[in-house]
């Protein structure tokens, strides 16, 4: 039954796929526990490319600790599950951060394909479009290794896992990237919360020796940057608000800067790209093709 639904929804998802000549670029930021400023990160990133002229969507997939409606300060209602129901459209459940900035509250994988209804499917594949010309959709997952956020991994462009110089977490996030490299050879690491360059490098260094020695000696993991620690994130938190708004010149703004060129570069490297796959509806016909 589940196979016959999956190739159903394959051949929807086929016929359904829109000639367009952009293509999102699909970022999943996880890590291996809670608590490492994954949804802080992905929430100042996705301001930080929007301000920069990108068009930028943050889906929210971190189900069980969904927490991006306090990184911005606003109240989410319906999310896609209800889309998916029947319940909402597209459009009602979009919201609107700042100039070239939108949130999509999510639901987990397993939940989203659970709904998935032949009718109810079409007409949301139909509705997605209204955010094909996104740039970036940044996919904020839950923290762990589970079945509905490998869903995510699978389909993303880019996999990156957001550690801590802690050893828990170190742990946590070596277990990502060993599950992770089951699913693809490339995977990114930002450091959060080092007292510098040279300690980022250091843990990351150590990570990616481990990796190589027991994973595979092939596997291409990649420091795509550091997240000093300072106070002024905490707080920031606290005031429901983004540090790299309320804190424009501290060092933690300016490292998502560099995390966020970094990613503007991959951007302009991959222009000549397939035309189906964008925006929301892009991300679901990877969901579907992994589903």
């Amino acid at each position: 039954m589940r196979e016959t639904q999956a190739k159903k929804l394959q051949e929807l998802v086929e016929s359904s796929a829109p000639k367009r000549s952009k293509k999102t670029r699909f970022i999943a930021i996880t890590s291996g526990k809670g608590g490492v400023g994954k949804s802080t990160i992905s929430s100042n990133l996705a301001y930080v490319l929007a301000q920069n002229g990108l068009n930028v969507g943050i889906f929210d997939a971190d189900i069980g600790l969904a927490n991006l409606d306090v990184m911005f300060n606003v109240k989410i209602k319906k999310n896609i599950l209800h889309v998916l129901k029947g319940e909402a459209s597209v459009a009602d459940i979009l919201i609107p951060i700042t100039r070239n900035l939108i949130l999509i509250p999510g639901e987990s994988g397993d939940e989203i394909l659970k709904y998935a209804d032949m009718a109810l499917f079409e007409r949301f594949m139909q509705e997605a479009q209204v955010l094909d010309k996104l740039d970036v959709m940044i996919i904020d997952t839950g923290a762990g290794i589970g079945e509905h956020i490998q869903m995510f991994l699978k389909a993303a462009d880019d996999v990156v896992v957001v550690t801590v110089p802690d050893p828990a977490a170190i742990t946590d996030a070596y277990a990502t990237i060993k599950t992770v490299a089951t699913l693809r050879n490339d995977i990114l690491m930002i450091m959060n919360q080092v007292k510098s360059d040279k300690e980022a490098k250091a843990v990351f260094d150590k990570i990616q020796k481990v990796a190589h020695s027991n994973i595979r000696a092939s596997l291409d993991l990649q420091l795509l940057g550091k997240i000093n620690s300072d106070p002024k994130v905490a707080i920031s938190v606290k005031q429901r608000a983004l540090f790299s708004v309320a804190y424009p010149n501290s060092s933690p703004h300016r490292d998502i800067l560099h995390i966020a060129s970094q990613i503007s570069a991959k951007l302009e490297r991959d222009m000549l790209v397939t035309p189906n796959e964008s925006g929301l509806s892009g991300l679901f016909r990877r969901l579907m093709e992994h589903f």
